[in-house]
């Protein structure tokens, strides 16, 4: 069995960044850099959602499943820098070479985390595989679009258009899993300011849990796993998140309906 890695970023501003390209001085507080930045953004685009490059990764969460198990956690601690926490991921690559699972991972998630880790001289040598070493990746690699090392679950059910997409806490309500908990997308940046990162990241694992979920309606559909199979593979999340004592996970099964 291929180890399945579905994966989640949070960011902010990287008003430090945002401060260079601007010329902008150090006393100039965060939140007012971050107002600025917005308000281009919204010029530009008519919406405030930053450039890729221009965000900060403040945590990365990952659902595995490999052998027998299922394991979600958020790399890394609190205070890691970014770049430690990139580093984390691309490593967890490189030793898994897993299937990668994502929603909206290749519009978003993968794109930021290429550029900053390029920031941080982060090395991801798996993950940048075309075939040089392994000739199975030039047929099959993670950055080609029509390659299935990774797999951006809103990209494939959509058919690639972007008027398509649905928002991750919609699908997963509909098909019977929890959704989202506790902060919407948007609140990321103002839970920050006001110091809650690991309120951040446990909002970020179970949108983990929620995309590796509707990867197994997704394996079922293409017939690649059996109805009696998911159900087997959602007892054992169940099973897993039943023996933690983190106050999300009992809030996540409590809201779990299929």
């Amino acid at each position: 069995m291929v180890p399945v890695l579905a994966f989640d970023i949070e960011t902010v501003p990287d008003v430090e960044g945002l401060r260079r390209l601007h010329g902008l001085d150090a006393t100039i507080p965060d939140k007012e850099v971050a107002e600025m930045a917005f308000q281009l953004r919204r010029q530009a685009t008519g919406s405030d959602f930053l450039a890729p490059h221009l965000h900060r990764v403040v945590a990365i969460s990952c659902a595995l499943r490999e052998r027998d198990s299922f394991k979600v956690w958020s790399l890394g601690g609190a205070d890691d820098a970014e770049g430690e926490l990139i580093q984390r991921f691309f490593d967890g690559i490189d030793k898994y070479t897993p299937q990668l699972v994502s929603w909206n991972g290749s519009g978003f998630d993968l794109p930021v985390l290429n550029y900053r880790g390029a920031l941080h001289g982060v090395r991801a040598a798996r993950y940048w595989e075309w075939g040089d070493e392994n000739r199975d990746f030039r047929y099959n690699n993670y950055v080609n679009r029509y390659h299935t090392r990774h797999l951006d679950l809103m990209d494939v059910l959509g058919m690639f258009q972007p008027r398509n997409s649905v928002a991750l806490d919609a699908i997963a309500q509909l098909l019977g899993f929890p959704g989202k908990l506790g902060l919407e997308g948007a609140r990321v940046w103002e839970t920050y300011l006001a110091g809650g990162l690991e309120e951040i990241r446990r909002y970020c694992e179970a949108d983990v849990v929620n995309t590796y979920l509707v990867f197994l309606r997704f394996q079922q559909m293409r017939a690649a796993l059996s109805a009696e199979q998911v159900r087997g593979e959602c007892e054992l999340i169940r099973s897993t998140l039943k023996k933690s004592e983190e106050p999300h996970w009992k809030e996540f099964l409590n809201r779990w309906t299929s």
